[in-house]
């Protein structure tokens, strides 16, 4: 598998995309990442750098402090243990927070966000994603409101700022549209309530599940939410006027969360992958459907409103349930076998079919996973080989289900078992590992197996 043979490996069918991933295996490159001016430093991207930031990546135009603890001493292995079992701070700030406000907010958010925005209360938060006209996915974030007039948009990595306004040039929406000066942390692990509870009181009893909270740190007023990229319980401090505000808020939250056995780590993509979450730019984009990537859950069946992309989502929705599947791949997980992966993946892996040998896919996220004692992936695969191997539908039903599918992935040597030959990898429930406050998928997969389990006792 020689790159002068595949120049991008054209094997793989991305007839679906205009333009194609670059599944060209070029391999981990030494090269220092340049810290300049040009790419925006977030209020608490120094702290970050205090605190032993050993790796960075660039998100949504602002440095993002990706890992802490030198590998010698545990590196990224390390930091996961501590969120699973401990608790840790991660520096979140690079989810930008685009405010929309004004007397048509509700309605404008309904028209670009595909689920019910109606139904979101003030003081409650929701996971959502936009679409564009064609169905595909341009971001995935937060959505929380504040108030009957007031939504932000806690965005993953991608310009929405923009795409909200100019959805509104010559619209009737009667709404503002700006970025404002607040930047999120994460508190994640098991021990995060007791963090929080030493910071803002034992109110945080009574913030929900993705529900929103008026507080203060170090007399800062801050908002809390019971939310994070993780899958362990979690809270998520938004720093008002942050610019201003950064040390006051970071530095107690960093003491309290020592005192209580943890230290700041990067975003856990270990651990997120177990958790089945995706990530923007890595597992879907703008020319994936949510009906390829376990988001068909976020299409209503039931939403009379016009929303961008409804006709099209709805047209895909109805092809599904009837039996067809109108995309070349479908995103997967897979068990798979090899050395264990212990750091991020400097390409897209490439997916063959064990059976002809044929490149067929290719691998979007990987890692190691200590509980399942493997390693675990997130992965694009033929729609038409899984529709081949069972009656299950190819929507959000087929992650729970039992698919007797295997693929060879070509994994880099010092990954493979044997250097240059593929790792054998078989077709895995999603998610690997529950979230401590599940989705609401998840928690409607949950009540549908405790009521199979009632009706057969």
């Amino acid at each position: 598998m020689t790159s002068n043979h595949h120049p991008n490996h054209p094997d793989v069918d991305q007839s679906d995309r205009t333009i194609p991933r670059n599944l060209r295996q070029t391999g981990d490159a030494d090269v220092d990442l340049l810290i300049s001016t040009r790419v925006r430093q977030s209020p608490f991207w120094h702290l970050s750098i205090e605190a032993g930031c050993r790796q960075a990546t660039v998100y949504n135009h602002m440095y993002h402090p990706r890992s802490y603890i030198d590998p010698d001493e545990g590196g990224l292995d390390a930091e996961y243990d501590l969120l699973v079992n401990e608790v840790t701070l991660m520096d979140v700030a690079v989810e930008r927070q685009t405010r929309v406000k004004g007397p048509d907010a509700e309605a404008f958010v309904n028209y670009v966000i595909t689920r019910d925005a109606t139904e979101i209360e003030p003081m409650r938060g929701k996971y959502a994603i936009c679409c564009d006209q064609d169905g595909g996915i341009l971001n995935d974030f937060v959505l929380l409101r504040l108030a009957d007039d007031e939504f932000w948009f806690s965005i993953a990595d991608g310009d929405l700022k923009q795409w909200l306004q100019g959805v509104t040039v010559n619209s009737e929406f009667e709404v503002d549209i700006d970025e404002i000066d607040v930047s999120p942390m994460q508190v994640q692990g098991p021990k995060s309530p007791a963090v929080m509870e030493s910071l803002i009181g034992d109110v945080v009893e009574d913030i929900p599940y993705y529900g929103l909270m008026e507080a203060t740190v170090n007399d800062i007023p801050v908002l809390v939410s019971q939310t994070g990229f993780s899958g362990e319980a979690g809270f998520e401090i938004y720093v008002r006027e942050a610019t201003t505000n950064a040390e006051a808020v970071w530095n107690p939250v960093l003491e309290a969360v020592e005192a209580h056995g943890g230290t700041t780590t990067g975003i856990s993509h270990q651990r997120r992958i177990a958790a089945g979450i995706m990530s923007l730019g890595q597992d879907m984009d703008q020319e994936t459907s949510p009906f390829q990537v376990n988001l068909g859950y976020q299409v209503p069946d039931d939403k009379d409103a016009d929303y961008i992309g409804k006709t099209e989502l709805e047209r895909q929705q109805e092809a599904i349930e009837n039996g067809e599947f109108p995309f070349t791949h479908k995103l997967v997980g897979l068990k798979m076998a090899g050395e264990p992966i212990r750091d991020y993946a400097s390409d897209f892996w490439i997916v063959s079919d064990p059976e002809t040998g044929e490149e067929c896919g290719y691998l979007t996220s990987a890692w190691w996973n200590p509980e399942l004692d493997t390693n675990i992936g997130l992965g694009f695969v033929p729609a038409a080989k899984l529709q081949a191997a069972t009656d299950v539908p190819l929507d959000d039903s087929i992650y729970d289900a039992d698919v007797d599918v295997e693929f060879e992935v070509h994994l880099p040597d010092e990954y493979a078992e044997e250097a240059g030959e593929p790792v054998y990898a078989t077709v895995a429930k999603v998610p690997f590992k529950e979230s401590v406050n599940p989705s609401a998928r998840e928690q409607a997969k949950i009540h549908a197996r405790d009521d199979m389990d009632d009706s057969g006792s």
